[in-house]
């Protein structure tokens, strides 16, 4: 059985790198570039230890691919669980409640999904339409800029 969790504003605390993604024209590049200096979300690290201690965990992120080492080092570097990590394939930009349930359904083919923790709303509502069991990550707030980035722009 596998707990999926996202890692944007559920275990990574991305608010210090909003800004570049708010005005226009948008800054991927630093947006991204400012992710290996994320602060740990402590709600997010119980929330993913707790649930590792009974699921195996699949870290399920809307970064792009390019971004696997860092995010690599970073969930290592904070003594998160282990897990398979699936990030945002290369020119893939499709709206995170399309891509990450798509996912879902790939992983339900071999192994039971018990829950999907994800900060987006239109995530966790497509997920719950599709049949997936959801615990909504509302400890960093709303912030309508990643929002956006998620699901207008499929960049995160």
């Amino acid at each position: 059985m596998v707990a999926v969790v996202d890692i944007d504003g559920v275990v990574a605390d991305v608010r210090h790198r909003l800004h570049h993604v708010t005005g226009r024209p948008k800054d991927w590049r630093a947006f991204f570039a400012g992710a290996a200096a994320d602060p740990l979300l402590a709600e997010g690290e119980e929330t993913v230890r707790r649930l590792a201690e009974v699921y195996d965990v699949v870290y399920l992120s809307g970064r792009p691919e390019r971004l696997r080492t860092v995010t690599e080092q970073w969930l290592s570097d904070h003594g998160l669980p282990s897990g398979r990590l699936v990030l945002r394939p290369y020119d893939d930009y499709r709206p995170s409640s399309v891509l990450k349930v798509e996912v879902l359904e790939d992983i339900a083919r071999d192994r039971t999904v018990v829950v999907l923790v994800d900060d987006d709303p239109r995530v966790l509502d497509n997920a719950r339409k599709h049949g997936f069991d959801v615990l909504p990550a509302t400890w960093m707030g709303e912030h309508s800029a990643l929002r956006e980035a998620q699901e207008r722009e499929g960049r995160t």
